[in-house]
């Protein structure tokens, strides 16, 4: 059997319902593609669902970082790619992750968030923007590395909350990123319950106490509540 060309790792948590769209939405990439779904502790049938998909079901502990971390270590393919159970893509973008060599170094897509709130639009060209000008994006974009520089950088660190934008922080230090076109549909659900302009106020206020050094586990509880 050939190797394939991209690995593509997804942490999941109680995602039947959103995880076989996205799984829809790689099925053409076929033996190009290897999914890793990694799994935190499902109690509903994200897992079986995810098999019956033809993806590999690695099981996890909770926590997004360590479920990145355990797909990137199963992978098999020179090029990484991290994308969030919720998440969509297009057939455009499907194209470009066909296309992905270890050449294209590291980067990741144009976000757009998808719900009800009219601020959507508004909060995804915003995100596009501080992507572009940072060169830091967040899982909601999806994120591909070449296993090269993946592993020059550390991988993702083991912190439970920002592992994304530390994540692109360590890349930054070694290569410029690639900021693509091609869209990364994403969940915009969060804005939705809690409300768009209380969820924005929440998410800079973390960004900006993380950038000054607060630790990630305050974050966590200040994210989730718990």
């Amino acid at each position: 059997m050939a190797q394939p060309s991209i690995s593509i790792v997804v942490p999941a948590l109680d995602e039947a319902q959103s995880l076989p769209l996205l799984l829809a939405d790689l099925a053409p990439l076929g033996a190009l593609a290897e999914i890793i779904v990694s799994d935190g502790g499902s109690s509903d049938a994200t897992a079986r669902i995810a098999r019956d998909h033809g993806a590999m079901v690695l099981g996890s502990a909770r926590g997004r970082s360590v479920q990145l971390r355990g797909g990137a270590a199963a992978a098999s393919a020179r090029v990484l790619v991290f994308l969030h159970a919720d998440s969509r893509v297009p057939p455009d973008t499907l194209a470009r992750l066909a296309a992905l060599s270890p050449a294209d170094g590291w980067g990741f897509f144009r976000p757009e968030l998808e719900g009800r709130s009219r601020w959507l639009p508004v909060v995804s060209r915003a995100m596009a923007w501080r992507s572009r000008l940072s060169g830091i994006a967040t899982g909601d974009q999806g994120l591909y590395v070449s296993r090269a520089l993946y592993e020059e950088a550390g991988g993702f660190p083991e912190q439970v909350l920002m592992e994304d934008i530390e994540m692109c922080v360590r890349l930054r230090r070694l290569a410029a990123p690639q900021c693509l076109r091609e869209r990364i549909v994403s969940s915009g659900r969060r804005w939705d319950r809690n409300g768009a302009l209380s969820t924005i106020f929440l998410m800079w206020c973390l960004r900006l106490r993380y950038r000054f050094g607060a630790d990630p586990a305050a974050l966590h509880r200040a994210y989730y509540g718990r």
